[in-house]
């Protein structure tokens, strides 16, 4: 069983496109990575999913549950971090582990406290009182204290400092060691690269590619170079069907090889080959690979929640 299933999920903000036909799955123990950049539909789809607003067309289940018939058993099970987290701004942090724990029930009440120690939160002070980054901390505490099944997390570590995300990422780790379920939307690829196992790249509210990260970047744009011992075999690389941008420099090659490298490297035949530099392609290559020039600055950070009009 699926842990997230969604069939051609549809949402539309009157005439405007929020997101269109998403079908995808998730699967129990994974970390899925949600991948686009703001306004493609990755905020949209997270709330339809969750029942916070309802879709045009199309449905989705969650624990094999229907997300809107069932949404109150369903919230029972996981824990959220939305992108724009509000939050009681009167309490300390405690004070509000406390109040959602109490309203949960059943929640080790040192384990929010464990939680914050890791990812250097004091949850003596007053929410009003935090900064950016230590609101994000709170709603991350929030999410992870009563060990949910399905952890679903809308840009988790805007804000935080790399010592604190390195942290928060030891923690998913050990989420997915304990076969609980992880969907994380992000448009900052690094994080998506260290942490998830599949990735579902989104593009103007469509799904346009689902693959596991290792398989995406296989299929991308290395660079190589290779260094031969006398003249290199350039006739033979030349008329590969993946070999891009070919230059040669006395005994050294260096091109673009598009998907597997087995070819490449076959072709160099019984040359003697003193050295070979390949370059693994990032999942940012990938993904201005399906975004092009339209991808925007895909590392940084912007503004979550832009996706809904």
């Amino acid at each position: 069983m699926s842990i997230i299933a969604t069939d051609r999920l549809t949402k539309w903000y009157g005439t405007s496109r929020g997101i269109l036909d998403v079908t995808f799955e998730v699967e129990p123990g994974e970390v899925f990575g949600f991948l686009g950049p703001n306004g493609a539909g990755k905020t949209t789809t997270l709330r339809t999913l969750l029942d916070f607003i309802r879709p045009t067309s199309g449905g989705a289940r969650i624990f094999d549950l229907d997300a809107h018939l069932q949404a109150p058993a369903i919230h029972g099970r996981i824990g959220f971090v939305s992108g724009d987290v509000a939050l009681y701004e009167k309490m300390t942090g405690r004070e509000l582990f406390t109040y959602l724990g109490n309203l949960r029930g059943g929640v080790d009440p040192g384990g929010a406290d464990r939680i914050a120690e890791r990812i250097d939160l004091d949850p003596t002070i007053r929410i009003d009182r935090l900064s950016h980054g230590n609101r994000q901390k709170v709603a991350l505490v929030q999410a992870l204290m009563h060990g949910p099944e399905l952890l679903v997390l809308d840009e988790p570590t805007q804000g935080l400092d790399p010592l604190v995300q390195q942290s928060f990422f030891e923690l998913i780790d050990e989420v997915r060691d304990e076969g609980r379920t992880v969907l994380l939307s992000s448009h900052v690829l690094p994080e998506v690269e260290r942490m998830c196992d599949r990735v579902g790249i989104i593009r103007e509210g469509r799904i346009v590619e689902v693959a596991g990260v290792h398989e995406l970047t296989a299929r991308a744009v290395r660079t190589v170079e290779v260094r031969f011992a006398g003249d290199p075999p350039l006739e033979t690389l030349r008329v590969l069907e993946a070999v891009r941008d070919l230059v040669a420099d006395g005994s050294t090659v260096r091109c673009r090889v598009v998907g597997d490298l087995d070819p490449f490297v076959k072709a160099l035949g019984a040359a003697h080959v003193v050295d070979l530099v390949s370059e693994k392609p990032s999942l940012e290559e990938v993904f201005l690979a399906f975004y092009g020039s339209d991808a925007g600055a895909p590392g940084g950070q912007g503004e979550a929640g832009s996706d809904a009009p």
